[in-house]
C-alpha cells in the first residue's frame, strides 16, 4: 500500500499513536481510502465522540489528514517521512489486516446502509473515495 507522506513524522509519534487498539482499527479502516466518521461509528460500533477524540490523536501525531466537505470531515492516513516509522506503520497495518476483530469490523463497513461499496447517498452523506497517488 502506499500512502502519502508526512514530512514531519518520527518513530516515537508513530508508537504511541499504535498503542491503542482503538487507533489500530481506525487505521485499519481506512486502509487506502478516505472515511467520514459516520463510517467509523458504524463498523466500529463506538459513540462518535470516542472516535473523533482518537482521530484528532491521529491527526495530531502526524499519521492521519483530513479534508472538510461541506460539515463533513475525511480522514486518510498519510505515511511518515521518517523510513524506518513508514516501515513500522505499514507493518502495523500488514498485521491489523490479518486479525479477526478487525476483520470483522471490515466486514461491518461493508454491510453498513452507508457503506463505500455500495455507493449509498443518504440525506447528503458524503461517500468516501480511494486516496489518488
Amino acid at each position: 500500500m502506499s500512502l502519502p507522506q508526512n514530512s514531519g513524522t518520527t518513530m516515537a509519534p508513530v508508537l504511541r499513536a499504535l498503542s491503542e487498539r482503538v487507533r489500530l482499527r481506525i487505521l485499519n479502516l481506512i486502509g487506502d481510502t478516505e472515511l467520514c466518521v459516520c463510517f467509523f461509528v458504524e463498523a466500529l460500533q463506538l459513540p462518535q465522540p470516542t472516535i473523533s477524540r482518537h482521530l484528532s490523536y491521529l491527526r495530531r501525531e502526524g499519521l492521519v489528514t483530513a479534508r472538510r466537505d461541506g460539515l463533513w470531515m475525511h480522514y486518510r492516513v498519510i505515511s511518515p517521512h521518517d523510513i524506518n516509522a513508514a516501515k513500522v506503520l505499514h507493518s502495523a497495518l500488514e498485521w491489523c489486516a490479518q486479525q479477526p476483530d478487525m476483520k470483522r469490523d471490515r466486514q461491518r463497513l461493508g454491510k453498513a446502509c452507508c457503506a463505500p461499496e455500495k455507493f449509498v447517498r443518504l440525506a447528503a452523506a458524503p461517500l468516501p473515495g480511494k486516496v489518488s497517488k
